[in-house]
């Protein structure tokens, strides 16, 4: 707790400290040049450096005119420096932001199996709103200075300033406990960085990344991206869908995942089930009777997936189950299985 309060104040403490060097030198040496005692030293002194003109305490020596004159000198610049560190900090509120920046750091290492999405532009907005409405933590690393305004504004958004591409920054975000990392950074080369930094500090982290041109999702999945997304591509193939199969596209979007409370589309891994439900075949299971949600998608160990699948289907580790049903059956799912 010390050592947090000495860092946020330390340019006051170093200029005060600094202040009062100056003070002692100043005193012992008129005491030791003119041999005052050491309140009219003190006196001397606080007059010399604060130039306020006043008389001196006694009549001076040629060494202690010498003494002052490079006491003067040496003093204008510190004393100075110490009112404007001063002012800076409790005047222009400089010593809030060094309070906030300190409160968020201990929010971020208290935080484990947090998202960090980098880039606050329109992409990692809609990001973060998607994620913090899943009551997901999200730390955001973005250096604009604008997109930091609009950050403030938001006081429960957490926040690292500075560029992704630094990878003291990504540390800082909590990177090595993070489960998954989002990059959104509008250029291809800064996303690459990012993701080859991310996969060397975490190797089992996922990796989301944006991508602007074509080319690039293949190097970046060679660089360690779990999926690449172009939103782009993706917007523009969707508004297409929208002409040839209206119904079809206002379905999925009406099934899609749109927050807490409104959760009908349910994912359930093999490690998510419990003990006795492991291993069976989806017949087992008869989720469609006992529930009544649909199992409408399944994904193999393998990473294949397989749509619509039959009662023979068996649960088996690395797999997963895509559920579909009403707000109420998917409460009673995830009552079921303890999700």
């Amino acid at each position: 707790m010390f050592l947090a309060k000495f860092k946020i104040f330390s340019r006051v403490f170093f200029s005060l400290a600094l202040l009062f060097g100056i003070v002692l030198v100043g005193s012992l040496g008129f005491m030791y040049i003119e041999g005052w005692d050491f309140l009219s030293s003190f006196y001397m002194t606080i007059i010399t450096i604060s130039t306020v003109g006043f008389n001196e305490v006694n009549e001076l020596s040629d060494g202690g005119r010498v003494f002052t004159s490079i006491l003067i000198l040496t003093s204008i610049g510190t004393f100075t420096y110490t009112i404007s560190a001063i002012t800076t900090y409790f005047v222009a509120g400089e010593y809030k932001d060094k309070f906030k920046a300190a409160k968020l750091e201990k929010e971020i290492n208290g935080m484990s199996g947090h998202v960090i999405v980098c880039g606050f532009g329109r992409v990692g907005d809609m990001a973060v709103k998607e994620l913090i409405d899943h009551n997901i933590k999200v730390v955001i690393v973005e250096a604009s200075e604008d997109k930091i305004d609009l950050l403030n504004e938001t006081p429960s958004l957490i926040y690292i300033k500075g560029n992704a591409t630094i990878d003291d920054n990504l540390i800082k975000a909590g990177i090595h406990r993070a489960s998954s990392i989002i990059t959104t950074l509008p250029d291809d080369a800064d996303n690459l960085y990012v993701v080859l930094t991310a996969r060397e500090l975490n190797p089992d982290l996922t990796i989301i990344s944006r991508a602007s041109k074509t080319p690039s999702v293949k190097k970046l999945r060679i660089a360690g991206a779990n999926n690449v997304i172009m939103p782009d591509k993706v917007g523009g193939a969707h508004m297409a869908s929208l002409v040839t199969t209206p119904d079809v596209m206002d379905f999925l979007d009406h099934i899609r995942i749109q927050g807490g409370t409104d959760i009908n589309l349910e994912e359930v891994t093999f490690a998510d089930l419990p003990g006795d439900f492991q291993y069976q075949t989806l017949g087992d299971l008869d989720v469609r009777n006992r529930i009544g949600v649909n199992i409408i998608g399944f994904k193999v160990s393998n990473g294949e997936y397989v749509i619509n699948p039959g009662p023979e289907t068996r649960i088996v580790p690395n797999s997963k189950l895509f559920v579909l049903g009403n707000q109420d059956q998917i409460k009673l799912l995830n009552r079921i299985f303890g999700l």
